[in-house]
């Protein structure tokens, strides 16, 4: 188990009734796609190992899908470029937590990996399908679902088991994905208690995740992103996920979370 946390929450999504209820959509501000905070050192060490020892478990990427790999790649340089911390250079990235980053255009889906905490989920819609399908994805820290369960999978599918997603809602969240702009994304959070702090929590969907109710606990906090790239018109869902120790909670976020939990 590793435990790396950040030292507060900027997401809070229990407190409004906007964010707390699904789908919970809100717009992403220019400039606030991807985040960096005070764990992206660990994140981002973290993240290599598990590529390195885990390799297809997760990541995976269709032929079809590296065009929209690419340009997912040039939009994520385009957004570090304001971003503090950063220098991008024509063949090389220079990173806030001092690393030389090499721009290896042949692996764009592994090079954005290596510059943003974001785990990075490429959704296309097939000619003549109703769903958008998982056609790539980097999920390093994955809450309690498998890359393998969930890939070449339409959104209905990538869903199971969760029950707030059945009938109307998974319709809703395709037309959803359907109607999002280039230069609108979007963005909500979802908020789970875990017993150990480890990013990479994979698990089959058969399996109930373990809760802990008597011993230590941590809040987890997933910003998910959804954005249209203009060229090839996937969607990109990337999460920025959170940890933070329970106890370090506001009082009054404990109490709430408790109340929503039952």
């Amino acid at each position: 188990m590793v435990e790396i946390c950040q030292k507060e929450l900027p997401v809070k999504p229990w407190r409004e009734d906007r964010t707390r209820r699904l789908p919970g959509i809100s717009p992403v501000m220019p400039g606030e796609w991807l985040m960096v905070d005070d764990a992206y050192s660990a994140q981002m060490a973290h993240k290599a190992r598990l590529l390195a020892d885990r390799g297809n478990k997760v990541l995976r990427i269709e032929d079809s899908a590296r065009p929209a790999a690419e340009e997912l790649l040039e939009r994520i340089l385009y957004e570090l470029v304001a971003l503090p911390g950063f220098s991008v250079g024509v063949q090389e990235v220079s990173c806030p937590d001092g690393r030389i980053v090499a721009l290896d255009r042949d692996l764009p889906l592994e090079t954005c990996s290596a510059l943003v905490q974001e785990d990075l989920i490429l959704l296309e819609r097939p000619e003549g399908q109703d769903e958008h399908v998982m056609t790539a994805a980097l999920l390093a820290f994955p809450a309690s679902w498998m890359l393998a369960e969930k890939y070449l999978k339409p959104l209905t599918l990538i869903h199971t088991p969760v029950p707030e997603y059945a009938g109307d809602i998974a319709k809703r969240v395709q037309r959803l994905f359907d109607g999002i702009h280039p230069d609108r994304p979007m963005w909500r959070a979802n908020f789970l208690t875990y017993g150990d702090p480890e990013l990479h929590q994979p698990r089959c969907e058969a399996d109930k995740r373990p809760l802990h109710e008597d011993g230590p606990r941590w809040m987890r906090v997933e910003r998910q992103c959804m954005l249209r790239l203009p060229i090839t018109r996937a969607v990109v869902f990337s999460i920025h996920t959170y940890v933070l120790p329970w106890t370090q909670l506001d009082p009054a976020d404990r109490r709430m979370l408790e109340t929503l939990n039952g």
